[in-house]
């Protein structure tokens, strides 16, 4: 065992760091029923506006965002990530009237960003001073959400990025190879600024550079000690503080069993506290051995088919941070996408991107409008369900033939998704019908008798009959909500 584990016990409890003990996990049923959680992916890369991975991406030349850095703010020798986390202010954030919203667009879970890659903490960290609280908003962004989620009867969970940090950002030692700064080195190699961007090798540096040359990248984790002591007590202190249900990680597993313990220490704190299992891990390594210590997340895709055991998609409304560039998905392909997963057994995560100042602008907030419109009317056949014993039917389906690909589906008036309650089957019709019908395949009478059919948001009993091979239904001429209308179909 490492250590600084050995002095920097984790909380007793049903948990032990083994992965015998890890693998008894079972999902709650908070995670199970909330099938919807919205995520603030937000931080100071936000500032610039132009979306994911600046802080790494400023510092490598040739990059579009380097070009934006050096245009607009200066080159980064006399302008570096340490200047945007000054301009983050956060000034208009609100994170009360934030969750209103969220909760009403049908969120029944809430996630906030307790750090990124850019070595930036969220909430008043014990063992990093480049936090918001000292720092740039001069808040405890973490606190703020957990307390506005909490007024709204959510459960918080949060991401940590830090794992993958320190070959992430070796970047920050790039040194112009030509041009007016040519060997001019970053403000990085400042000795005062070392506990923000690092102490990298000049080892590790070249290493990185050679990869960089090649297009290709250092490993997502680092085998160097430094980092595994940094990120266990910076992310134990983060669940101390904050008690989080839900608790992910951007990669897999981090650094075997300095990771086991903060999630053997996560899962017994919550036991502690509340007499009883409630804590998610979300990490992205599949294999069956691994998955098996939590719940298995799938960033910008999502299982082809239903899965036994739950499982999460996370992905966002445009870029990851707010990127001025990005187009937004459409309210209709984030309904559809929430359908076809919670069908699947699956929970969504979505990041609803903030402005630098914490607000929303007009698209993020249309997008929400209709969405709490649609859920008002179909929230029914999502929450608290279950799997039925059939996903889906139809000719449509998700395919995804490329790792963060999310092509909308086409579908068509034939194709369904299921959910489930006790008797109740919900039937979502995943593409409006013109001529107000639909043909229910799996519901013929080999599936036993139909006792009563509605539709949600009908004011009125809808017409149905039970054939051989079909369930018939006249949905009612006025549309009942603005895309997919879902079937209640009472089974006797």
């Amino acid at each position: 065992m490492n250590e600084f584990l050995k002095k920097d016990p984790i909380a007793e409890g049903p948990f032990t760091p083994s992965w015998e003990s890890l693998r008894s996990y079972t999902c709650p049923d908070w995670f199970r029923d909330a099938k919807f959680g919205i995520w603030s992916h937000w931080g100071p890369q936000v500032v610039p506006g132009q979306g994911d991975w600046y802080a790494r991406h400023l510092y490598v030349q040739g990059h579009p965002q380097y070009y934006h850095h050096l245009r607009t703010y200066g080159h980064p020798s006399v302008h570096g990530h340490k200047d945007l986390i000054a301009a983050w202010k956060a000034e208009r954030f609100d994170p009360e009237s934030l969750m209103k919203r969220f909760v009403d667009a049908g969120a029944r879970y809430f996630v906030a960003q307790a750090n990124h890659h850019d070595n930036f903490d969220n909430w008043n960290s014990k063992h990093h001073r480049w936090n918001s609280v000292q720092m740039g908003p001069k808040k405890d962004i973490v606190g703020l959400w957990k307390a506005a989620a909490k007024k709204h009867g959510l459960p918080f969970g949060l991401t940590e990025h830090l794992s993958a940090t320190y070959t992430w950002w070796v970047t920050n030692k790039f040194i112009d190879p030509e041009g007016p700064w040519a060997g001019v080195k970053p403000e990085s190699y400042d000795p005062a600024l070392q506990d923000l961007y690092l102490p990298h090798t000049q080892a590790e540096i070249d290493e990185a550079w050679r990869l960089h040359q090649k297009g290709e990248r250092l490993p997502w984790y680092t085998a160097n000690p430094y980092w595994h002591e940094v990120w266990f007590k910076r992310i134990k202190d983060l669940i101390d503080q904050h008690e989080p249900e839900l608790l992910y990680t951007d990669g897999a597993l981090p650094f075997d069993e300095v990771g086991r313990h903060i999630v053997a220490h996560l899962y017994n704190v919550l036991h502690k506290r509340h007499g009883a299992h409630l804590g998610v891990y979300n990490q992205k390594d599949k294999s069956p051995d691994v998955a098996r210590i939590g719940v298995f997340d799938i960033e910008k895709g999502q299982a082809e088919t239903a899965e036994t055991t739950p499982w999460q998609t996370d992905t966002c409304i445009a870029n990851w941070f707010y990127d001025v560039r990005a187009p937004f998905k459409t309210p209709k392909q984030i309904a559809e996408t929430l359908v076809d997963i919670v069908a699947k057994n699956g929970n969504l995560l979505l990041n609803v991107i903030q402005l630098p100042d914490g607000s929303l602008n007009e698209e993020a907030s249309h997008l929400l409008d209709r969405l709490a419109a649609w859920m008002k009317v179909n929230g029914e056949g999502l929450h608290g369900t279950r799997p039925w014993s059939a996903a889906a039917e139809g000719p449509s389906r998700f395919v995804q033939k490329a790792r963060f690909e999310e092509k909308p589906v086409e579908w068509t008036s034939s194709d369904f998704r299921f959910t489930a309650r006790g008797p109740a089957v919900y039937a979502f019709q995943m593409k409006y019908p013109d001529d107000r019908m639909a043909y229910v395949r799996r519901l013929g009478k080999q599936a036993g008798p139909v006792k009563a059919v509605s539709v949600l948001g009908a004011q009125a009993p809808v017409r149905w009959r039970q054939e051989e091979d079909c369930l018939v239904v006249h949905l009612p001429a006025q549309k009942v909500c603005e895309f997919l209308p879902c079937l209640k179909i009472e089974m006797g």
